[in-house]
């Protein structure tokens, strides 16, 4: 493993910054204390920031040793923000807000990232600029979409842009990361059933919208076994139905909430028509109506190839081929989509290991092993933060200095 010397002898200090970042965790769009940590952090190294995109969005400028000069430029993206959930660990560094935690890694994202800030700030090594890009409110605000919004990639005007996510099972010191679909689109569906009330004894007397909710939900599932390809993924689950006051009557109406989540927008679009044709056709078919509102939230997360294979060697020279993976794509969601729908690049994974990292701070017990993401008793390995800095700056130097078409000023990596 070839990790940067001047990132391994700062870890310990970026590790309690990480664990600081972890202690006080806020939620989308209020990450005000941690994007002051971040600014600081690179303000105290000599790098620029831009605050604001994204109401708590923090970009740091480093130009290299052209002063940007080559017009090349790259973007490294980490998420910032924390979970509504309460944490279970009993740590020093444990969240000391109740109802809310880093159950994702976020704070180690963004300890990786300011690591190789620390780096590029002292060692630029390169032609060109690097945008470090901290994002707020990627746990379901969308801070990416409203980062661009507010003009991230014409403020910041960045050719790729590359986000990394810590990924739990995997053993530590691998990467992970495959072209294509990676992560699935989000998107939510409310339905209202509306029938009409009565006496439980006198069910004729009223319609009842109860079993029109369980023909609905039964008939959503042939939509994923009868109406799309079996080769295409889809996932419809229906995951709340609120009803009723009293076992003696008969209610108005049934809400029906879930997810829907698919790695294409031809899948998504023959879902939602499919859904609402169930949904209103089902509910005229028992006498009653309905309302349906269907979501779309986050895009799919699709790799593009060419910059895959790139960050996918940048990879195998620092940990060998042996430990460079491909990464099964998997239902979760991510905004960083919304991100490589406008410029082209990769979204890849860092191995977080089995959990035993944890042992040496908690002593031992039942929250001592696997870990997964968004679980109560879940941390970031902190020993990932030299290896995953290593593959920022790595990444960087030699995208930055990779020869292109027409282009003889660049250097071969």
């Amino acid at each position: 493993m070839k990790l940067i010397d001047s990132i391994l002898t700062q870890a310990a200090s970026i590790a309690a910054v990480r664990r600081d970042i972890h202690a006080h965790p806020e939620l989308c769009f209020k990450e005000v204390r941690t994007a002051d940590v971040v600014a600081d952090k690179l303000t105290e190294w000599g790098i620029p920031v831009h605050r604001g995109l994204g109401t708590t969005g923090v970009v740091g400028i480093v130009h290299g040793r052209d002063g940007g000069k080559s017009g090349r430029a790259i973007g490294l993206r980490a998420d910032i923000d924390a979970l509504p959930m309460q944490e279970h660990n009993t740590f020093a560094h444990a969240s000391q807000h109740a109802g809310k935690m880093h159950a994702c890694g976020h704070d180690g994202h963004t300890a990786m990232l300011l690591a190789a800030a620390q780096h590029f700030a002292q060692h630029r090594q390169f032609d060109g600029t690097v945008y470090l890009i901290f994002q707020p409110a990627e746990e379901g605000g969308g801070g990416a979409r409203e980062m661009i919004k507010e003009g991230l990639f014409k403020q910041f005007p960045m050719d790729v842009v590359y986000g990394m996510h810590n990924w739990p099972g995997l053993p530590v010191g691998s990467f992970a990361a495959s072209a294509g679909p990676v992560m699935a689109s989000s998107n939510e569906f409310h339905i209202v059933i509306r029938g009409k009330g009565a006496h439980a004894a006198m069910p004729h007397n009223g319609i009842d919208p109860v079993p029109v909710a369980c023909q609905m939900v039964q008939a959503f599932q042939t939509i994923i076994t009868r109406n799309k390809k079996p080769a295409d993924a889809g996932v419809i689950s229906v995951t709340m139905i609120h009803t009723g006051e009293a076992t003696n009557v008969v209610p108005d109406s049934c809400e029906i909430q879930g997810t829907v989540r698919t790695f294409t927008f031809e899948v998504l679009d023959l879902i939602e028509k499919r859904m609402r044709e169930i949904a209103e056709h089902t509910s005229a078919a028992f006498g009653a109506t309905c309302e349906f509102k269907f979501n779309r939230n986050y895009p799919p997360t699709v790799n593009h190839p060419d910059e895959t294979a790139f960050v996918r060697q940048v990879m195998t020279d620092i940990v060998g081929s042996d430990q460079v993976l491909d990464q099964e794509p998997t239902m979760g969601a991510e905004d960083f989509s919304f991100m490589l729908q406008e410029r082209p690049g990769a979204y890849v994974f860092i191995a977080n290991g089995d959990g035993a990292h944890r042992a040496g701070y908690e002593g031992g017990g039942h929250d001592v092993g696997p870990c997964m993401l968004h679980n109560p008793h879940y941390d970031f390995n902190d020993d990932l933060i030299p290896l995953g800095a290593t593959l920022w700056v790595r990444l960087a130097e030699q995208w930055l200095g990779r020869e292109v078409a027409g282009d003889v000023t660049g250097e071969a990596p």
